[in-house]
């Protein structure tokens, strides 16, 4: 499961890279084409804004970084915090996916919503992941939690 999770993670943080890699290199191209296959999401919502479209994908190449990085190393802290900066962001476009239909087709309504819901369901699905399972080389959630004790200071007999 933790395999399966990880490669879910990494998949998530493909998708964003896409549309990163895309939008850095070629905005122009990524507002006329995307997703491809001849369907146009971006330019059916407004006129072209290169700057806005460049931060856009900028912020996609950095969550896509954080997110293979929780891939790979899969440790707890990083996995909830990926998590959380990708739902923090993710989850108002999303909602605003939901609230303006009228600019796409059904067909594109659905798959859009689809992959939105399908990237926060992994993100979600894998920090319960982490927050509910021992991950090698972590301590666990009792250990975690419990403070070691503080070390007194040792006074030198000499002074």
């Amino acid at each position: 499961m933790r395999n399966l999770v990880r490669t879910a993670l990494g998949l998530v943080a493909a998708g964003q890279a896409e549309i990163g890699v895309w939008g850095v290199a070629a905005p122009r191209s990524l507002f006329d084409h995307y997703p491809g296959f001849g369907h146009h999401w971006l330019s059916a919502l407004g006129p072209y804004n290169e700057h806005l479209l460049r931060d856009f994908a900028a912020a996609e190449l950095g969550f896509a970084v954080l997110l293979l990085c929780a891939a790979i190393w899969f440790e707890r802290r990083l996995v909830l915090i990926a998590g959380a900066a990708f739902l923090v962001a993710t989850f108002p476009h999303f909602v605003y996916h939901l609230t303006t239909t009228d600019s796409f087709r059904t067909a594109d309504n659905a798959a859009s919503l689809i992959g939105f819901g399908l990237e926060l369901a992994v993100v979600i699905g894998a920090m319960a992941f982490v927050h509910n399972t021992q991950i090698k080389g972590e301590p666990d959630a009792q250990t975690a939690t419990r403070r070691a004790p503080r070390a007194r200071p040792v006074s030198s007999p000499h002074v």
